[in-house]
Formats: structure tokens, sequence, C-alpha cells
């Protein structure tokens, strides 16, 4: 990783974390990142009140994603970041639900999408999956923006 993309994720007030589920948890690539954050993390909690947020995929309907999502929210915290989850009501809970329904996997940690291992990455996760997580990607940047402006009224009060 380069230092321009250290720099980048320095410069953020918000940080969205992303990983396939593979074996029950996130995948080898994501945990190399998390890995290489250490230097952050010792360097005085430097991701201190980032807003954070995450989301992942696997091709099981559960596919223990929570277990990802966990892994991401105890990252953040370790880092002093502030988590962001879900704000809609689990879907596709009831004889009228559909798979259409937002938040469909009933995920509240954050974003959870399935993709079906038979189809392409055009096709799949179902538009629905995609639009739960554009959901929390508004509510992140909702958040973070609250954050930020209360942040500013607080410097200029002092």
């Amino acid at each position: 990783m380069s230092e321009s993309f250290w720099k980048t994720l320095d410069a953020a007030d918000a940080i969205i974390l992303g990983s396939p589920t593979y074996m029950g948890g996130a995948s080898a690539g994501f945990r190399k990142f998390v890995e290489a954050t250490s230097p952050v993390w010792a360097d005085n909690l430097r991701w201190r009140n980032k807003i954070a947020g995450g989301f992942t995929n696997s091709s099981a309907m559960s596919g223990d994603k929570l277990q990802t999502l966990v892994e991401m929210a105890i990252f953040a915290a370790q880092h002093g970041m502030i988590w962001v989850g879900m704000a809609a009501f689990a879907g596709w809970n009831s004889s009228a639900g559909s798979i259409e329904d937002l938040n469909r996997l009933g995920s509240w940690l954050g974003a959870m999408a399935q993709s079906n291992t038979d189809q392409s990455s055009e096709i799949v996760p179902p538009p629905t999956d995609l639009r739960t997580a554009s959901a929390l990607g508004k509510r992140i940047a909702e958040t973070t923006k609250i954050f930020c402006q209360g942040r500013a009224a607080l410097k200029s009060m002092q």
C-alpha cells in the first residue's frame, strides 16, 4: 500500500470497510490491510473519531457474514473510530415480504449482500442488496456531515 493510499485515508472524515466473507470471516486481503494499519494505530490512534461502517458479501444467505462485520467493527473500535450501522428494518421477514425488500438479509451492524456462485459480477449481488449498501453509504455520509459540523462548531466556541 502506497504512501498516497495512507494519506488519502488519513485525510478522510469517514472510512467504509468492505470485504468478501470467506470461510467464516473477512478475506486474507482485508486482514492484510488490517495488519498494515498497526503504525496508524500506534501513532496515537491517528484515525480516532473518524466515522466508519462496513459491508460484506458471500455466496450463502448467512455465510457467517455477521462475523465479518463484527471483525470490522472491532477493528474500527481499536482505532478509536465511530461505527455507523444500518438504520433499516429487516426485510423479507414475513409472508408479504420479498427478495426486493431493503435489508433483506436483516443486518443492523452493516450491509450484507449475497451472490450466487454461478452468476457473474454483472448480475450479482442483486439490486436489492446494492440498494441496501447505498442506504448504508447515505447514512454514513449524513452521520459524517453532522459529526464534522459539530466538531467545527465546538472549535469555533473555543
